[in-house]
């Protein structure tokens, strides 16, 4: 069932970017890829602000590949799809001490889920020449095909990895809409252009679906990415 739902993610994805293509022949529609890092966390619900521990960034990576169709001078249409690992860190601890040494004591436990993310943004280049800044923007719709829980105790020494599989479609939502942002600059080099660029993903889905209690916990991620694209 979640191949299924993915492949159906995939496939509108691409339909919706051929459409696009074939009314856009014309013009100089450029296909490209990007990667980087991506640092997730979730919204605090105010029932629990209060608590000793709240979440942090959690690392992870993301790719995707995009096609870019001009629909203007500055501004073109870019669908993409790609990868996202999604998430948040929950760090608790205190010290021993042993009157010659501190012994910190604690834990890390990492809530992580992969995801592929599609996005139908709109770009906007902010000045012409070799050297372009441009900002874009758009929805994007995710589906979290699998997911996990990292726990690891520190003390003296570090524990290896605690993994427990997260179970999608009961108290998690696989699914997140979200509103995508952010700024690039590109250059030209050889056929095509380099770029770098950075995001920020503020998820619209709650996350948790508890029975009485409508925790609004949403994602929230930024990252930063190098790409290269080219013209078709």
């Amino acid at each position: 069932m979640k191949t299924q739902l993915v492949n159906a993610l995939l496939g509108s994805a691409f339909t919706i970017a051929s459409l696009f293509v074939s009314t856009a022949s014309f013009a100089q529609v450029q296909v490209g890829f990007r990667g980087g890092v991506n640092w997730g966390t979730v919204s605090e619900p105010s029932l629990l602000k209060n608590l000793p521990v709240q979440p942090e960034l959690s690392p992870g990576p993301a790719a995707a590949i995009f096609l870019d169709i001009p629909v203007s001078d500055r501004v073109s249409f870019r669908p993409e799809v790609g990868y996202v690992q999604k998430g948040f860190v929950l760090r608790e601890g205190t010290s021993f001490d042993l009157g010659i040494i501190d012994i910190p004591i604690g834990a890390r436990v990492a809530y992580q889920t992969q995801s592929i993310q599609t996005g139908l943004l709109v770009k906007a280049n902010l000045t012409d020449g070799p050297v372009q800044p441009y900002i874009f923007g758009g929805p994007a719709v995710g589906y979290s095909f699998d997911g996990r829980i990292r726990t690891r105790a520190t003390a003296l020494f570090t524990t290896q990895n605690m993994d427990v599989d997260l179970d999608f479609g009961n108290t998690l939502n696989p699914w997140d809409i979200s509103a995508v942002g952010g700024l690039g600059l590109s250059a030209e080099m050889g056929t095509g252009k380099f770029f770098v660029e950075a995001r920020y993903d503020y998820g619209l889905t709650r996350q948790l679906q508890v029975p009485l209690v409508n925790l609004p916990v949403r994602n929230r991620s930024v990252g930063v990415s190098l790409g290269y694209a080219f013209t078709l």
